[in-house]
């Protein structure tokens, strides 16, 4: 009962890890990346559909990315999309495929870039910490209903608070990560 416990709380924390990076993976660097605009939402049809299933997306040079669509009709639609997105980037239709060339950040907006990825380091611990919240709730209540001791639940919340503390420690890791890449010049 105590490892389905742990079992799932480790899981859900894995899950918010990998949300994180998804998350911080869209997030402009000084390269080109497709993980830039493959998740963004693409009005097809009158279904939102990520761009990444409408159109392959390649990095040509270090900071331009080609996108071809899988059907040329979706070209302006795909325009349109990465202009309202706050991408802030400008893309150039040929009538076949689109480009987006990725001008220099200043150090103002790497700045501001800085503080969005804190923000959604602090998102993240806060989930982390929700989860072990939840966790200790569904052990009290095992504790109550007399299916473990109290002793148990004093060690399976010192063992959760472990894992709490390893995932946020991953997420400063992988908050410091991609701070370095963004101040990268």
């Amino acid at each position: 009962m105590l490892k389905d416990a742990y079992h799932d709380a480790e899981s859900r924390m894995k899950s918010a890890i990998q949300a994180l990076e998804d998350d911080l993976a869209t997030i402009r660097t000084g390269r080109a990346s497709p993980a830039l605009v493959e998740k963004l939402p693409i009005d097809y049809y009158g279904m939102p559909t990520p761009l990444m299933q409408l159109a392959t997306i390649s990095v040509v040079e270090a900071r331009s990315l080609l996108i071809k669509p899988f059907d040329p009709s979706s070209l302006k639609t795909i325009e349109r999309s990465i202009l309202a997105s706050d991408l802030g980037l400008t893309p150039n239709n040929d009538g076949k495929a689109i480009r987006l060339n990725l001008p220099p950040l200043t150090e103002e907006r790497r700045r501001e870039l800085v503080k969005h990825v804190h923000h959604r380091l602090e998102e993240s611990r806060v989930a982390i910490r929700n989860i072990r919240r939840d966790s200790i709730k569904d052990l009290r209540e095992f504790e109550e209903e007399k299916l473990i001791s109290e002793d148990e639940l004093k060690r399976a919340e010192e063992e959760l608070q472990k894992y709490t503390d390893k995932y946020i420690e991953e997420i400063n890791h992988v908050g410091a990560h991609k701070e370095k890449e963004i101040m990268e010049v």
